[in-house]
C-alpha cells in the first residue's frame, strides 16, 4: 500500500488510564457531552469524524483508525465550568395566596472529564483500538430550601463509555470501521413534595428520591472514510445508544432513553498553503427522549409516590425534539512546532414545547480556539478553549391533581459554559 495515503504527522502537524466523570451540566443540547479531546474543543469539533490528528478520532468515527500507520496514544482531560441561572421566576405553591420569588443562580459547577484513546495498526489493512470517555452527563442542584422544590431539587445523570473498535482499509480511497460500547450509567433525581404531609398519596408521586441508581448497557458504532486525495477526505459515522436502565439500592429503577447520533465531516487542506478548513454536521436523535420512567421493584422500600411496602410507577414527560450541530473550523500549520486552530458551532435545543428549570436547554453557540505544540516528531501537547453561549428560555411548569393546578413556576433560564482541554499524544 502507498504509505503516502496514510495520515502523516509531518504533513498534517498533529496537534488516565482510568476514567471518572465528575458531575457536570450538559455541554450540548439535552445532556450530550462533547469532551472527547482537547483538539476538538479547540475547533468546536468541526471535522472531528475525519481529521484524525490524534487517537481521539476513534470516539467519533472508528473508520478513521485506518489513517494511522503507527500506534497512537492520546490522553487528556477537559475542565467544564457551567454558569446557569433561573431568573424572573415566580412560584405559586399549594394553597398559597400569592406567588413567591423563585430565582436561583449558580446552579452549575466546575468539573473534570478525563479521556484516553489508543489505536494499534496491525498491518496495512487492519487496526484496532480501545478508549474510555463520556458521551452524556448533566447536573443541576438547587438550594435545599428552594421554594419550588418539586421543580428544582437535584438532577444528576452521568455515563461512562468503554469502547473497543476495529477498522479495515478496503483500498486507497475507502476505509470502514465498527465498534462496541460498554456503557456504565448513574443517576440521581430528587424533587420535593408539592403537597407536604400527604405522604403515599397520588399527590406525592412528584416527591422523587432516587439516589445513585446505576446500571450497564451495550451500544455500537460504525463509520466510513473516503479519501479523495491526501488533502481532501470525508467521514460518516453512526452511533447507536441504547435505552438505559438503572436501579438504586431501594429497588427503584430509572429507564432513560439515550439518543442515536450520526455525523458527517469533511477536511480540506488548501494546496500550497498552510491552511485547512473542516466542518461537521451532526444529528442527535433526542426525540427518543420522550419520558423518564420510574419503577419501584422492591415492596419493602419507600417507593416514588407510594406507601411503604407497595410498588408502583411514575413517568416524567419530556417530549424532546431531535437536535443538530453545525460546525466549521480552520487549522493553520504555522511551523514544525506550532499548529493553530479556531472553530464555531451552532447547536440546536433538544427541548420543544415542554421546558424545564431542572434541565435548562436552549440553542447554543460555540466560540473555540486552540493550539498544538510539538514536543518532538512523535509527541505533542494540545490545548483547547471554548466559550459556550446559550439563549434565554421561558419556562412554565405546573403540577395538576385531578385536572386542577396545584403548584406552578414561571421563569427564564440561561446557561453558558467555559470548556478548557489539555491533552498529550504520542506515536510509537
Amino acid at each position: 500500500m502507498n504509505k503516502t495515503r496514510l495520515f502523516k504527522k509531518t504533513l498534517l502537524a498533529v496537534t488516565v488510564s482510568t476514567v471518572t466523570l465528575a458531575s457536570q451540566q450538559a455541554l450540548a443540547a439535552g445532556f450530550q457531552l462533547n469532551a472527547q479531546s482537547a483538539t476538538g474543543i479547540g475547533r468546536a469539533f468541526a471535522g472531528d469524524a475525519v481529521i484524525a490528528d490524534n487517537a481521539s478520532v476513534m470516539a467519533r468515527n472508528p473508520a478513521a483508525m485506518a489513517l494511522f500507520d503507527k500506534m497512537e496514544l492520546s490522553l487528556g482531560f477537559e475542565s467544564i465550568t457551567s454558569m446557569i441561572e433561573v431568573k424572573d421566576a415566580e412560584y405559586k405553591g399549594f394553597m398559597a395566596p400569592q406567588s413567591v420569588d423563585a430565582n436561583q443562580d449558580e446552579i452549575g459547577d466546575t468539573s473534570i472529564a478525563p479521556n484516553i484513546h489508543l489505536i494499534v495498526p496491525v498491518n496495512e489493512k487492519f487496526a484496532w483500538g480501545v478508549n474510555a470517555y463520556s458521551n452524556f452527563g448533566t447536573k443541576t442542584e438547587f438550594d435545599s430550601d428552594y421554594s419550588a422544590a418539586e421543580y428544582g431539587g437535584v438532577t444528576d445523570v452521568k455515563s461512562f463509555n468503554f469502547g473497543v473498535a476495529g477498522s479495515y482499509r478496503l483500498n486507497e480511497q475507502w476505509s470502514f470501521g465498527a465498534g462496541l460500547d460498554l456503557i456504565y450509567g448513574q443517576g440521581t433525581m430528587k424533587r420535593g413534595n408539592p403537597v407536604p404531609g400527604l405522604i403515599g398519596s397520588v399527590d406525592s408521586k412528584y416527591a422523587l428520591n432516587v439516589d445513585k441508581a446505576d446500571g450497564w448497557a451495550f451500544g455500537f458504532n460504525v463509520g466510513t472514510v473516503f479519501e479523495l486525495d491526501e488533502n481532501n477526505r470525508f467521514g460518516l459515522a453512526y452511533r447507536y445508544s441504547p435505552e438505559f436502565e438503572a436501579e438504586d439500592d431501594k429497588g427503584q429503577k430509572i429507564t432513560l432513553p439515550l439518543p442515536d447520533i450520526a455525523e458527517f465531516s469533511g477536511y480540506h487542506k488548501i494546496e500550497d498553503t498552510k491552511f485547512a478548513v473542516h466542518y461537521s454536521i451532526q444529528y442527535i436523535g433526542w426525540s427518543s427522549f420522550d419520558q423518564i420512567e420510574f419503577r419501584n421493584l422492591d415492596a419493602s422500600a419507600s417507593p416514588i409516590g407510594f406507601l411503604p411496602g407497595s410498588t408502583g410507577s411514575y413517568d416524567k414527560d419530556y417530549k424532546w425534539q431531535d437536535g443538530w450541530h453545525y460546525a466549521i473550523g480552520g487549522t493553520y500549520y504555522l511551523n514544525n512546532d506550532w499548529t493553530l486552530r479556531v472553530g464555531y458551532m451552532y447547536d440546536t435545543s433538544a427541548q420543544d414545547s415542554l421546558t424545564s428549570i431542572s434541565v435548562p436547554d436552549s440553542d447554543r453557540q460555540w466560540f473555540s480556539t486552540g493550539f498544538t505544540y510539538h514536543i518532538d516528531s512523535s509527541s505533542n501537547v494540545d490545548f483547547g478553549f471554548t466559550y459556550l453561549m446559550g439563549d434565554d428560555v421561558k419556562v412554565d411548569e405546573s403540577i395538576e391533581i385531578g385536572g386542577n393546578p396545584v403548584t406552578s413556576v414561571a421563569a427564564t433560564t440561561h446557561a453558558d459554559a467555559i470548556l478548557v482541554g489539555l491533552q498529550y499524544s504520542r506515536s510509537f
